[in-house]
């Protein structure tokens, strides 16, 4: 079996484990159009690939080193793509390339401070523990977070426990600590 085959059947088993309508349906039968494998390179290295695939299953048929992220190429002057080690559906060109490397860092500013991170998405908690790296003591303490010059999907707002948000360069947070009591 090949490593390609191998990738595509561990996204298989995730697919049928999530949904008991398409249980044990593969990928091409869930998008019957797209029957093929097609030729693309990883690291410059060939490889055949379901079409479409997980990009999961491109990090494992690329052999990704942990650590690293995997890029889709693209032409002109437009930054690579990141590709997520997860179970979102990539589609695929014939003769596509891909490139593996360091995660992408965004510098932020948390209540005026530079801060640089290498996630795509920050979580409420997070931008709180950037904002008070000791916090305030007391058990009433209540944060409140909101954000502008964000990305075209999320460029301003409040963010909430719980909730997460797409970043980009630039981006600004202001927290405030209150206490309830």
């Amino acid at each position: 079996m090949t490593l390609a085959r191998v990738a595509h059947a561990v996204w298989e088993q995730k697919e049928s484990n999530q949904s008991s309508n398409t249980k044990g349906l593969t990928m091409s039968e869930h998008h019957p159009e797209s029957k093929h494998e097609v030729r693309i390179h990883i690291d410059q290295h060939k490889y055949e690939s379901p079409n479409p695939t997980t990009g999961a299953a491109l990090y494992i048929l690329g052999k990704v080193a942990s650590g690293l992220e995997l890029y889709r190429e693209v032409t002109g002057n437009h930054e690579d793509q990141p590709i997520d080690n997860g179970p979102e559906i990539v589609h695929l060109k014939e003769d596509e390339h891909f490139h593996s490397g360091p995660p992408k860092t965004y510098t932020i500013f948390v209540n005026g401070q530079k801060k640089t991170i290498n996630k795509k998405m920050i979580s409420f908690a997070e931008v709180v523990a950037l904002a008070y790296p000791t916090p305030p003591t007391g058990d009433n303490i209540l944060y409140t977070v909101s954000y502008e010059d964000g990305p075209h999907s999320n460029p301003q707002g409040p963010l909430m426990e719980g909730q997460s948000v797409y970043i980009k360069n630039g981006m600004i947070f202001n927290v405030t600590a209150t206490d309830k009591s």
